[in-house]
This record gives C-alpha cells, structure tokens and sequence, in this order.
C-alpha cells in the first residue's frame, strides 16, 4: 500500500513523525515541501491541507492526516509494532503526559522565540495561512519558558530511563525533537543536566535519530 509523506527536511515538526516512521520501519513516499520558498502555501499544496503547515500523511485510502498527533496515531493503529503510544492504562496514559508536555512546554516555547524574533518570519508569527504580526515579549517568554523546561526534562530523567518509563516512546521523540530545536535560539542544556545530556546520548544513539 501506499503511504505519501509530505516533509520539509529542515523543519523541526516533520521531523517527529520521521522518527516515528523511521522506529516503526514503515516506507513511505517522500514528498519535500520548500517551506523557505513558501511552497506550502501554493494552491496545490493547500488543497492537500489548508493549513498550509507540514508534516502531511496520506493514507493508502486518501485520508490526508495533517498534525503529529493524527499521524503518530494513525501509524499506531496500523503498526502497532514496536509501541510508541504506550502499553496499558498507565503506560499510555504517562506518554499521553509527557508529550503533552514536551509539545506545551517546550516546544511551543521555542516557536514563540523563533516566530517571534526572526526576521524572516516578519508577520508569521503563527504557522498557517494567516499573517500574524510577531510579539518581542513572546519571545522573551518563549525563552524562559524552554529553559525551565530543560530543567524538568533533566529532573524526570534522573528517575527514570524514558520520559514515560522504562520504554522509548513518541514523549522522547517530541522531547528529543525539542531540545534539537531550541538549539537554534541558542538554548542548550547547561552543564548541570548530567541526566538530560545522558538521555540525549542515548536518543541520538538511535538509528531513528538520523531521520
């Protein structure tokens, strides 16, 4: 069957369902959106998705599924082999927590930094379709925001081998995929986080992370 992934090689967001695809061992049909020259706001691609943002998959049946968390749980559904979405009650509803975690508290605080203080994305301080003027304050408080979220990344981890457990799961991916990001602003973990920077060795160990 045939699986069409809609990718842009250079954004952070794509790049989480690549890892998933990649640990999954699922082929796909790489479709690369050139997000600098404002591809994914061309009518072709919005009527794939009219949010004009990536990572897309489409299904072998034609369903366009346009966001990390309907990809992530399409592909569970499908390939449940190896589990990325937790096993059991507990086991699913802790990854449930700490993705959302690393979705809110880290990586929306770099994308308020970004979005707010590059001057190339002058008036796209939101992703979409919509000119949205940037906010300096946000920024600031994007920075805060993911510094402090370092700390609670490397306070977790003392405790415990992944973010949900003791098994790899989408939580570490979207964590992972945030602290990579951040280092474009400049936010890096601080010699301190000995568990963060020991987790991190761990991750990029995984074939995934070169997705």
């Amino acid at each position: 069957m045939t699986i069409t992934f809609y990718d842009c090689a250079t954004a952070p967001s794509p790049r989480r369902a690549r890892m998933i695809l990649a640990e999954k061992r699922v082929e796909v049909t790489t479709v690369q959106i050139d997000l600098r020259s404002g591809q994914q706001f061309s009518d072709a691609f919005r009527a794939i998705n009219p949010a004009c943002t990536v990572p897309v998959l489409v299904t072998p049946e034609g369903e366009a599924l346009c966001d990390n968390a309907s990809i992530a749980r399409w592909l569970e559904e499908v390939y449940p082999d190896p589990p990325l979405m937790g096993v059991g009650p507990v086991g699913k509803a802790r990854v449930a927590e700490w993705l959302w975690r690393a979705e809110f508290e880290g990586l929306m605080a770099v994308m308020e930094v970004l979005r707010n203080s590059s001057k190339a994305m002058a008036d796209r301080a939101l992703p979409g379709p919509h000119r949205v003027a940037q906010i300096a304050e946000l920024a600031e408080r994007g920075r805060e925001r993911a510094r402090r979220f370092m700390g609670v990344l490397d306070a977790r981890l003392a405790d415990t081998p992944w973010l949900a457990g003791d098994v790899f799961s989408v939580a570490d991916i979207a964590a992972f995929v945030f602290v990579e990001f951040a280092g474009w602003v400049k936010i890096v973990p601080d010699g301190g986080h000995a568990a963060l920077a020991g987790w991190l060795e761990a991750v990029r160990a995984r074939p995934s992370a070169a997705a």
